[in-house]
C-alpha cells in the first residue's frame, strides 16, 4: 500500500493511502498558500487537530460534498456533527482502526478554540499506522515537547513537522524535535503562509541533514512526496 502526501500549503495535507483519500486540516478559502480549493480536492477522511479556523477550515462544506467521515477530539466531533457532519471521537492516546489504518491521536502544546467561541477540547498530532506498517506523525501546531522521544520509538517513517515559529515550534525547536523523534524522512509546513511566520526553509533543512540521519522533503504547494 503506497503513502503519497500532497502539502496543499499552510497545514493542509492530502494523504493518498492505498485507495483512500485522507485530507489533514483542510484551510483553503482565505489561504493565500492554497495550491487548489475546497471544491475539487478527494477526501473519504478528514483529520482535524484542532479547533483554529486555519485548521477546521473548509471541513464542512468538504465533508458534506465528498460524504468523507471526520476524525477529530470528542469535542469538535460533537460541534461537526449539529452541523449534519459524519464523524467519530477519539482522545489523546486514543486509537482506532479505519479503513486505511490505525490512528492514534498525540498530544500537542497548542490551542484549539472553535470559530465560533465554542470549546475545542485538547489539540492534537496523529500518528498513523498503515496496514502495511508505515509509521507517519503529523505533529499538528504544536511546540516542542519531551514525549516526542516516546512517538519516536515507534519507529517514525515519515514526521510532519511545523516550522513557522510564532504560534509553533520555530526552526530551533523544530530540529530538536527531528532529533527526538528520529524520523527516516521529514516534511516542514506551517511557514511561509503570511510574513508572521516566513522561514529560510533550506537553511532548516541544510541543519536537519546535516546534524541528524533524517532526509527533509521540501514542497511547494500542490507538489506531493511518496514514502519509498
Amino acid at each position: 500500500m503506497s503513502v503519497t502526501l500532497t502539502w496543499y500549503g499552510h497545514a493542509t495535507l492530502g494523504l493518498k493511502i492505498g485507495d483512500y483519500d485522507v485530507l489533514v486540516d483542510p484551510f483553503f478559502s482565505g489561504n493565500p498558500a492554497a495550491s487548489t480549493s475546497a471544491n475539487k480536492v478527494p477526501a473519504q477522511f478528514i483529520l482535524i487537530s484542532h479547533g483554529h479556523g486555519d485548521h477546521i477550515g473548509d471541513t464542512v462544506s468538504i465533508a458534506k460534498r465528498t460524504g468523507a467521515l471526520v476524525i477529530s477530539n470528542f469535542e469538535i466531533c460533537n460541534w461537526l456533527a449539529t452541523k449534519g457532519v459524519k464523524t467519530h471521537a477519539q482522545h489523546i492516546g486514543g486509537g482506532h482502526r479505519h479503513p486505511f489504518g490505525y490512528v492514534k491521536l498525540t498530544q500537542a502544546l497548542h490551542g484549539s478554540a472553535l470559530p465560533d467561541g465554542s470549546y475545542g477540547g485538547n489539540p492534537a498530532g496523529f500518528l498513523i499506522t498503515t496496514n502495511e506498517g508505515k509509521k507517519i506523525y503529523i505533529a499538528g501546531d504544536t511546540g516542542l515537547f519531551g514525549d516526542m522521544r516516546l512517538i519516536g520509538e515507534e519507529g517514525i517513517d515519515l514526521a510532519v513537522l511545523p516550522i513557522g515559529d510564532n504560534y509553533t515550534m520555530g526552526p530551533e525547536d523544530a530540529l530538536r524535535a527531528v532529533k527526538l523523534l528520529q524520523p527516516r524522512h521529514v516534511i516542514p509546513i506551517h511557514y511561509d503562509t503570511f510574513n508572521l511566520i516566513a522561514q529560510d526553509a533550506r537553511a532548516w533543512a541544510a541543519r536537519v541533514e546535516q546534524e541528524t540521519p533524517a532526509k527533509v522533503h521540501l514542497l511547494r504547494p500542490g507538489e506531493s512526496f511518496t514514502l519509498p
